[in-house]
């Protein structure tokens, strides 16, 4: 039996060292007395073992017992304490020790059982052991205080780690750095940084302690696990200037770099330990390979790899595991079957989800050779289960590769190898005739495979995705014939393919056998179905399902009901679309602001301006505040029906409320106001769109150029359209056509030809009503050249089929006048009499009085 001779107070291990050495109580022995008298009776310690090796009902009637106890010493309890098979004897001995009269627990014998009960996990035990020792004051020597804080910080006690230090005074101790190593140590490991940053302090500026290696190790250690990089870095730097970086430092720096998504700075550790001869240890090589293949850099995880079969380890599945899905995540196949067969020749064998993601990703890249030779290899080892499950891999690497009807066939050939169940199915000829020459020499059954929900649930959800919808219905009802109910998904995404093509009775058969086999209707399920309904407008359909919906404590999606809404509003049913709103909040559905909003526009759209303000206030009071995008709509609809003081009363509700008019607000009015002829106002709500922050759009512009031309200002008109040029806003086809358009409504064709040629070089085009209007105002300036050329490039566009559209009498105009004219009459003689003017057969047609 070993004994302890020594204790030592200011030794401190490696922080890895799980339990360290006990600590020793330099006041413990006399200075004149021999150690050996101290020293435990052996014979003593092989009684008490042999005593608490029996059954506790021998073990109370021993007389023995009570003649022991008056011989305990602290040694003798902590040795039997070591020495004793399990956590629950050396506790009972610990309990029936602490009942002997003269006998007291010392800080030794605490230690020693807090150790047991560490090593055994026995956190409430543990806990409670702690507790005691504060409750009783036990001194305690700093390396002894240490121990028991490592002790608990190693099983996560860390509020009673700290509860301990803290009553350090009450147990007649001082701690000191030791004792702060070992605290900080626990800290590090439950992740608790301001702790750590507090602990550190206090031992450094209000102890006066100088941190070592393991004082910054626990830092480090801290920062890095809560990814605090410049903080590590910090600590790194001063170890490293203390020369104390070794190999365990650089690993905790190394993992970390790993951690964060930097492999290359942990690639440059790993060189700088290769150059000081430091190796990395297994445990490091396993956890760097597989964060590197978590960060997706396989190339330095399969590097990683290399280096540790160098340095003589070899892996196991697990991280040839994450190699090869590395490998096959990337579409490297041939490197990952190579990868797998090294595997097999290290005497490594597969499991049953390494198999199936390799020949998952195999099928999917289309290689379904080296997936079959995959397959044929494992037949034989796989039970039932994985063997169904590898299968399953085949149909899903096919789905996701296209060879949806492969798929299919594959399963056919799965149900027909249950030989007793296959007089239960109907299999169609087209499963079969389907069967090319890949699948009749590849992935052959060749023992009874019996497909499972998944292998159902892969191609049904396959074939929805081709829409062939019909064959995935016979493929589903056969499934149920052999007795297999399926899988939510695939019933969901039946339904939903079959309400995009409007086949709503199918979906609803499809929901009755869904809760026939116990499945519970989910929100997509349902929602697929209200769409259909909304698609068709079918409004007691969809109240009908609302209700079961609500009981259900779904919420149909926003979208359908605003489609809802938006299509009976283009359909004029705009009371329908209100109530249909009414009838939601009815069933218990609050509609969507989004929803309201479409309803408001519709009726806006039809002239009902007054009805979207009723509506609007309605919603107001009741449920929402509208949005900005409401109160645009409002707006528009108030625009539209030239009522612009109501338009501006609904402005200035959206300012009272506290919403901030976008851009489009502001635009909107600013057009209201120029198309009633009133600029002052457009120009005021322009300045005090300036004012709040928003920046005029080209818009914004065209609708004040339009304006101002409108009553005849085209020279504020042109100054505007410079200052939106200087502002880098560049004018388009609209704006160019409504400056156009005004100056000639000015009388300034001169100065709208100028525009019109750059609007030319830009490659934009004048609408023919603009063009024309051009030419007969170029006429009147005297300018018939100009004007009979612009007239030749819309008559090569325009055919002019109604005699009442006002483009024809414009045309007509243009034709008369510039017949009129000498400097063009001969020019345009020759186009009519060429033909080149529809709606005149030659110059007699032309009428000698033109209104103009």
């Amino acid at each position: 039996m070993a004994l302890r001779a020594i204790r030592t107070t200011s030794s401190f291990s490696s922080p890895k060292l799980l339990i360290p050495s006990l600590p020793f109580n330099p006041n413990f022995y006399s200075d004149s007395a021999p150690i050996d008298a101290f020293l435990p009776s052996i014979q003593l310690v092989h009684q008490l073992l042999d005593l608490f090796s029996h059954p506790p009902s021998l073990r109370e009637r021993s007389e023995e017992l009570s003649h022991l106890g008056r011989r305990l010493t602290p040694e003798t309890v902590e040795t039997v304490l070591k020495d004793l098979e399990g956590w629950s004897a050396a506790q009972k001995f610990f309990r029936w020790a602490s009942w002997q009269n003269g006998f007291h627990h010392n800080c030794y014998t605490y230690n020693a059982m807090a150790s047991i009960l560490a090593r055994a996990r026995q956190r409430a035990q543990l806990k409670a052991l702690a507790a005691e020792v504060v409750s009783v004051r036990c001194p305690m020597t700093p390396g002894a205080l240490g121990f028991l804080i490592r002790c608990l910080g190693n099983q996560g006690l860390i509020e009673e780690a700290n509860l301990v230090f803290d009553r350090a005074g009450d147990l007649n101790c001082v701690p000191n750095s030791y004792t702060y190593n070992c605290l900080l140590e626990a800290l590090a490991k439950a992740g608790r940084v301001e702790a750590v940053e507090s602990r550190f302090q206090e031992m450094v500026v209000g102890r006066g302690w100088e941190p070592d290696k393991y004082t910054l190790t626990s830092v480090l250690q801290t920062y890095c696990n809560a990814g605090k990089l410049e903080e590590a870095l910090e600590i790194f730097n001063r170890m490293n200037g203390n020369r104390w970086v070794d190999g365990h430092v650089l690993t905790v720096l190394i993992v970390a770099f790993c951690k964060w998504g930097k492999v290359d700075r942990a690639c440059e550790l790993i060189q700088r330990m290769e150059d000081f001869g430091m190796m990395l240890s297994e445990k490091t090589f396993h956890v760097l390979v597989h964060g590197f293949s978590r960060q997706g850099r396989v190339d330095k995880a399969l590097e990683m790899f290399e280096k540790m079969n160098g340095s003589g380890f070899r892996g196991d599945l697990a991280l040839y595991s994450v190699l090869i899905e590395g490998l096959c995540e990337r579409k490297e196949l041939m490197r990952a079957f190579g990868l797998y067969m090294e595997m097999k020749d290290n005497c490594t064998y597969p499991d049953a989800r390494l198999i199936k993601k390799m020949i998952s990703t195999l099928c999917g890249e289309g290689d379904l050779v080296n997936a079959n030779q995959l397959l044929e290899e494992n037949l034989e080892m796989l039970n039932l289960g994985s063997l169904v499950s590898l299968y399953n891999a085949v149909l899903d690497g096919l789905v996701n590769h296209g060879d949806v009807d492969k798929a299919h066939t594959l399963l056919r050939a799965m149900m027909e190898s249950q030989s007793s169940q296959a007089s239960q199915v109907e299999v169609d000829e087209y499963a079969f005739s389907e069967l090319g020459a890949a699948t009749e020499t590849l992935f052959q059954i060749k023992k009874p495979v019996c497909p499972n929900a998944d292998s159902f649930n892969i191609v049904i959800c396959g074939l929805c995705k081709i829409q062939k919808l019909d064959v995935a219905l016979v493929l589903l009802n056969d499934m149920i014939k052999v007795g297999c109910k399926g899988k939510i998904l695939m019933y969901n995404n039946l339904i939903s393919e079959l309400c995009n093509v409007d086949r709503l009775e199918e979906s609803y058969e499809l929901l009755r056998k869904m809760k026939e086999f116990g499945f519970t209707p989910t929100e997509f399920t349902y929602n697929s179905i209200f769409y259909c309904l909304c698609k068709r407008r079918d409004l007691s359909g969809t109240l009908e399902l609302l209700s079961e919906m609500r009981c259900q404590g779904y919420v149909p999606w926003i979208k359908h009901c605003t489609m809802m809404v938006q299509q009976l509003c283009q359909n004029g049913k705009v009371a329908e679309a209100s109530g249909f709103l009414d009838d939601m909040v009815k069933v218990g559905f609050l509609p969507d602001m989004v929803a309201y909003s479409a309803a408001i526009d519709g009726m806006c759209k039809i002239g009902e301006v007054d009805k979207a303000l009723s509506l609007f206030r309605g919603i107001s009071s009741n449920c929402y505040l509208p949005d900005v995008v409401a109160h645009n709509i409002l707006i528009n609809g108030f625009c539209k029906a030239g009522r612009m003081n109501a338009a501006q009363e609904i402005l200035d509700e959206m300012l009272e409320k506290g919403l901030v008019p976008s851009i489009v607000t502001y635009n909107l009015m600013i057009d209201g106001w120029c198309k009633a002829d009133r600029i002052d106002n457009a120009l005021a709500c322009f300045a005090k769109m300036i004012d709040d922050a928003r920046s005029p759009t080209v818009v914004t512009y065209t609708s004040l150029i339009d304006g101002l031309c409108n009553i005849g200002r085209a020279e504020d008109a042109l100054s505007l359209w410079n200052e939106m040029r200087e502002k880098g806003c560049l004018p388009n086809q609209m704006s160019y056509m409504a400056l156009v358009h005004g100056l000639c409504k000015c009388g300034d064709a001169d100065v709208a030809l100028i525009y019109y040629n750059e609007m030319k070089e830009r490659d934009f085009q004048l609408d023919t009503s603009v063009y024309l209007l051009l030419v007969n105002c170029l006429i009147l300036k005297g300018n018939s050249v100009k004007a009979f050329e612009l007239l030749k490039d819309v008559l090569r566009k325009e055919s002019f089929p109604s005699a009442d559209s006002k483009n024809f009498r414009l045309m007509k105009k243009a034709v008369h006048k510039l017949y009129k004219d000498e400097s063009t009459s001969l020019d345009v003689r020759i186009l009519i009499e060429g033909g080149y003017v529809p709606f005149i057969q030659s110059v007699h047609d032309i009428g000698e009085d033109v209104r103009e």
